[in-house]
């Protein structure tokens, strides 16, 4: 079955008028206001046949840095493409051999360790943060707080109720 897939182009520089607008003849492309981000709908059998027609289409015409489909598939993935130097591309071969893997198997379990470990980081530097404001505060003060602040961001509320952090004293 042929779907239409969601492809996001991040490029290197801001568009010019006239490489979007040759880019446009081609393809079409809803951009953001600095030009450095364009979305795009793609039919193709898979994420991956729509990323590598885009990148075919539209290579010469735009300053293309990454593609990437913009939802995840069912397991959490998105496609990625990016164009590596002769010395990147060549460092990847020579590391996926060493490990008996192939360059896009090794590339992508480098890249799922790296994100792992950044959302480790963060959930790391969060609870430091966490414990720095129970040494000052209760629980229940932070807990009613984080709900504070919670129900003030979301959009279901009637404009002009926001609800603020109030810690008793």
């Amino acid at each position: 079955m042929t779907a239409h897939h969601a492809i996001e182009i991040t490029l290197t520089r801001p568009a010019t008028d006239c490489e979007l607008r040759r880019a446009r003849r081609l393809v079409a492309l809803a951009s953001n206001n600095d030009r450095t981000r364009l979305l795009t709908l793609r039919r193709a059998k898979t994420p991956g046949r729509a990323v590598r027609a885009l990148r075919r289409r539209l290579d010469g015409v735009l300053p293309i840095d990454v593609l990437a489909t913009h939802y995840p598939d069912r397991q959490g993935c998105v496609v990625l493409d990016f164009a590596l130097s002769h010395t990147a591309h060549t460092t990847i071969r020579q590391a996926a051999e060493a490990c008996g893997q192939r360059p896009r198997d090794f590339l992508r379990q480098t890249v799922i360790e790296a994100v792992a470990q950044h959302n480790e980081e963060r959930v790391r530097r969060l609870m430091t943060r966490f414990e720095g404001l129970l040494a000052q505060h209760t629980p229940e003060e932070l807990l009613a707080c984080a709900a504070s602040t919670l129900l003030s961001h979301d959009n279901r509320m009637p404009s002009g109720h926001s609800q603020s952090c109030s810690i008793p004293s």
